[in-house]
């Protein structure tokens, strides 16, 4: 099992407040960057990179990252650029970008070189993840989002053959046009880097990512329902030729450990806190999902789990203490001392068989000294345990299946 490690990096100096009175009472979008202080920022933006490169140092096999635009729920809005500075920094963990929202590129290609630059630079460790974006990326960046899965599914074919043809050569696509595809720079692994996708269960997406035999993640989405879209992936992965296994799928769960039971459950708490207008102030449905942008899917299993996700109180605003009791209760989030958490993990893994597990260790208003005995702890006690749990329940992971070992030595 491959076990990597995660955080939003999330901006946390604003009010309930400050949301209130922004348009819409949005956080994302139009929440004004007046709110935003660029000295905090600097200590902000440090603080996450010191935190991930301690995750190289007690054990996790990959540094996750991801991208979001016009928010502070996110730092990441230059992912590539955070992706650059780790793969320079550390020496073992792949560098998982999930990812980069082809949708809003004009020029696929210059992501591609960027892409093949964190390869070299790495050594090799770059896992390049793709997603639409939300709505509010397209929003941001002036795309229609009609055009959305159009242009990610070009943008996507557009990458990959930038980096497995030789240049020069000409592309006309619907949305992209470029008279000279000839970037001097291509990644170290060959034919290219990884490509896993992530998102929250759309039936188009997993059937795009079964026929090209692309592990899907599942961010924080309903157990049975992960388990319905799962199946929807499995037999399209059947009609091309192969039976799907754990390496196919990975997961993304909030999990946070300190000493005591007692301790985690506070801790935990920052979660929803820091992050007030996630939690606690619902985003306008336009924002989130503007008109063309959604899937068109009727398979009952689907819209089960839209239904699920739509009333989610951590993704439509809403929550509270109680909600939290009861999120703790459905193992959704998974807070404890490392016994607890070791305990309530085994019982995830072997329901969600997930050979990718990506470990969401801190956010909101949790603070770096918590966030850093967490860390120690998952290093101490948890990833062990979680290695000989994925051997036990033979949850096979993307690199094994190729008998490739998680952690490529850079060059």
């Amino acid at each position: 099992m491959f076990l990597m490690r995660f955080t939003e990096r999330a901006y946390v100096n604003y009010t309930e407040e400050d949301v209130r009175n922004s348009p819409n009472e949005a956080v994302r979008l139009t929440f004004s960057n007046s709110n935003f202080d660029p000295a905090e920022g600097h200590y902000l933006y440090n603080m996450y990179l010191d935190e991930y490169e301690y995750s190289e140092e007690v054990g996790f096999d990959g540094l996750m990252l991801n991208e979001h635009h016009n928010t502070p729920t996110c730092l990441g809005a230059t992912m590539n650029l955070e992706a650059a500075i780790l793969a320079r920094v550390t020496k073992k963990p792949k560098i998982v970008l999930l990812g980069n929202p082809l949708p809003i590129f004009d020029n696929p290609i210059r992501l591609a070189e960027e892409l093949a630059e964190i390869d070299m630079i790495s050594g090799g460790r770059l896992v390049s993840g793709f997603v639409r974006g939300t709505g509010v990326e397209s929003l941001a960046t002036n795309t229609n989002p009609l055009h959305n899965r159009a242009r990610f599914e070009e943008a996507h074919d557009l990458v990959i053959k930038t980096w497995t043809t030789p240049g020069p050569f000409r592309w006309e696509g619907d949305h992209y046009h470029f008279r000279v595809v000839n970037p001097f720079q291509t990644p170290l692994q060959k034919p290219h880097p990884p490509v896993w996708i992530p998102g929250t269960g759309s039936p188009e997406t997993l059937i795009w990512c079964a026929e090209r035999n692309y592990p899907y993640i599942f961010l924080e989405t309903d157990p049975q329902g992960t388990q319905d879209m799962k199946a929807i992936y499995a037999e399209a992965a059947r009609e091309h030729g192969y039976e799907p296994g754990p390496e196919n799928f990975g997961y993304l769960v909030r999990i946070h450990v300190q000493d005591t039971d007692e301790k985690a459950y506070d801790v935990g708490k920052g979660y929803m806190v820091g992050n007030i207008g996630v939690g606690r102030i619902p985003l306008p449905r336009d924002y989130a999902s503007p008109v063309g942008y959604g899937s068109r899917s009727d398979d009952p299993r689907f819209l089960r789990l839209r239904e699920q996700i739509r009333s989610d109180p951590f993704r439509v605003g809403g929550l509270d203490g109680a909600q939290y009791d009861s999120i703790l209760d459905s193992k959704r989030w998974i807070i404890g001392s490392p016994d607890t958490v070791i305990s309530q993990l085994r019982e995830v893994l072997s329901f969600m068989r997930p050979g990718i597990l990506a470990v969401w260790t801190n956010d909101g208003s949790i603070s770096h000294e918590d966030t850093m005995r967490c860390l120690e702890l998952m290093g101490q006690e948890v990833l062990p345990a979680l290695r000989e749990i994925g051997e036990e329940l033979e949850l096979t992971d993307p690199f094994q299946k190729e008998g490739v070992m998680p952690g490529l030595t850079a060059i």
